[in-house]
This record gives C-alpha cells, structure tokens and sequence, in this order.
C-alpha cells in the first residue's frame, strides 16, 4: 500500500479538484476523502473517482473530535492537505460561531490528531488559507507572504486563526507544516452561493444579479484547476514551515466582471446583446467589505516554478460552457436534491 494522504473537504469546490488530480495524478498514494457533507459538500462532484482503487471517501465532520482522532488512530495518514472550511463571508456574518467551531476548532483537532497519530515518513500538513487574512488594499500594492494579518470579516478572522494555529504547532512541536493563501478562485463544481455560479445561475433563470454598494471592490481571480496544481508543486516541492501566496496575477472590479460575464453569457445562450446586463442590480453593501485584494505570487512562481495557465476570459467561458452543459448537476445543488446522494450511494 502506498503512502496515504487525507485531503478534509474533498467533496467542496477546491478540494473536488484536488482529490481527483491527486487520486488520477498519483496511483500510488491511498488518498482518503473526509467531508461532512453540509450545505456545499457534494459527492456528485466526484462520482468519477469512485470505482478508483486508491479514492477512499470518509464521511466525517472535524470538530468531532473524538471520531476524528480514531480515523487517526486507525489509518495514520501520512500528510493531510486540508482544505475543510467554512468558507461564505455573508455566512461568516450572520453566524460567526459556526465558522469559529469549524475553521480554529476544527483546525486543532486535525493538529492534535496528526500530531499524536502520523508516521515517521516525510509528510506535511498542508494547510490551505485565504488572501482575506491580509485584510483591505487600497488603490495599489500587492499581498505578500510578509504582509501582517489584518483580517475584517469573521470568516477572514477565522481563518487568519487557524494559520496562527498551524504555524504554532509547527514551532512548538516541530510539526512538520506548509501554508498557502490564495486569491478568488473560479470554475467548475462551485457551490453556486459565490458570486460567478451564482450570477450564471440567475441569468440562466432570469432573476436580477445583487452587486454590493457601487460594485467597485477589486478581486484577484485564479482558475480552480490552476489553484489544485499550485496545491500539488507546494506539497511535493515547497518547503517545510514556508508560506505560499498563490494569485492569477488578474484583477476585476466586480462591476466589469459582471459585465463580462452577462456578455459571455449572452453569446454562450445566443440572446440578444446586453441582455443579461439588464438584470444588474445594485444592493446594500455588506458589513466589513474589503476594497481590494491581489496577490504577490512572485515566490511560488520563482521557488516552484508556478504560473497561472489560463488568461481570465478563456477561464471564464470555459467555466460558462462547464455549467450550461452540467445543467442537471446545477438543477440539484440549487435544490438540494444533491444531499441524497450518499444516502442512495453509500448507505
């Protein structure tokens, strides 16, 4: 048997991607799925990977902390690449316990169960995070890995926690450890509540697109698929107790990236120009709303040799096209229908 990595919310968005490119990539690893299967975890996202020899998935939440440990106990995973997170700002608003329990707690029970239970091979955990810890940019400047945390919102605030956490254990118990901070990330299987799935989503049912405030609020936008390949070279490559900021080098006011992609939209369902653009609609902003986030990924393309493979306009039709051609897959995430699939499929 090979080496047996655990990758904690396989079944989400990101970590979808990365389990198959680990589990098709790497035949030789054992690579175990734990998910909880809450709102966004959905195994319709993976049936490609279930008759694969080496894909084991595990039904499981992480602040369990008792049942966790005895997965622990009994596998004894090599490397964690963790993923497992609550991960919506508007969440994160309305109920900043939950996201607290998940990402810190949630986060510590992985590190104390890796720390008493992982092997004497050369594994990492792998701690995935956010660029929202650094807080709000102004009009220039760029993160880096040196940037300080100045986390706005109670999910950035959660997760700034756990990457303390996971740097902590790694000093005091010399917890062989690696972080990545990432930019917005888009593409296929995304729970349609972040803002590309969703507003592809209501221009497909014609409802109005909800822009925050003035819609000026700048985000760095990285490919999905690029962000799981930047998850591979960092845990084969980058270095233990090492910080890696990952970015597309690619920044969209909100406003002009909607605009973008009700036109992309309009050509993808041959509807008359400027269609979509009518449904735009300018709300209340949101408590807390950072100006603007980017990415210095300077260190992980020079150390790594990492670069972004898509330019934003090929990455977003290709997502387009994803979502009009998985309609079903669309039909049962914004109905719910999908939570019945490992009651039919596993038990």
């Amino acid at each position: 048997m090979g080496e047996k990595i655990l990758i904690t919310g396989g079944a989400g968005f990101i970590g979808s991607h990365v389990a198959r490119l680990f589990v098709n990539k790497y035949p030789q690893y054992e690579v175990y799925n734990l998910d909880a299967l809450t709102y966004a975890g959905n195994l319709e996202s993976l049936t490609d990977l279930e008759e694969a020899a080496n894909y084991h998935f595990l039904k499981l939440d992480i602040t369990h902390e008792v049942e966790l440990d005895k997965v622990f106990e009994e596998l004894r995973f090599d490397s964690v690449i963790h993923l497992a997170a609550e991960s919506h700002v508007d969440r994160s608003i309305k109920d900043p316990l939950s996201f607290a329990k998940t990402n810190i707690i949630g986060t510590l029970n992985l590190l104390e169960s890796y720390k008493k239970h992982k092997t004497d091979s050369d594994g990492v955990f792998y701690h995935i995070s956010t660029d929202e810890v650094y807080g709000s940019l102004g009009a220039t400047g760029l993160f880096t890995e040196e940037t300080s945390y100045d986390p706005n919102s109670p999910y950035s605030a959660s997760k700034a926690s756990s990457d303390h956490f996971v740097r902590a254990y790694g000093e005091t118990y010399k917890l062989p450890i690696v972080i990545s901070n990432c930019s917005n990330n888009y593409g296929s299987f995304q729970f349609p509540e972040k803002l590309i799935p969703l507003f592809i989503n209501n221009i497909i049912e014609e409802k109005p697109l909800p822009v925050y405030g003035d819609g000026n609020y700048t985000r760095d936008w990285l490919f999905v698929e690029d962000h799981a390949r930047a998850i591979d070279v960092i845990f084969h490559n980058g270095k233990k107790g090492e910080t890696y900021n990952i970015g597309g080098h690619n920044e969209w006011k909100n406003i002009d990236l909607v605009k973008l992609l009700c036109k992309k939209m309009d050509e993808a369902l041959s509807n008359e120009v400027g269609e979509s653009e009518k449904l735009i609609t300018f709300v209340k902003d949101r408590p807390g709303h950072d100006l603007r986030y980017a990415i210095d990924a300077t260190k992980i393309s020079k150390e790594l040799n990492w670069v972004p493979s898509l330019d934003f306009e090929e990455g977003l039709e290709r997502t387009i096209n994803w979502y009009l051609n998985n309609d079903k897959w669309l039909k049962n995430i914004t109905t719910g229908a999908y939570q019945d699939y490992y009651k039919n499929q596993y038990q």
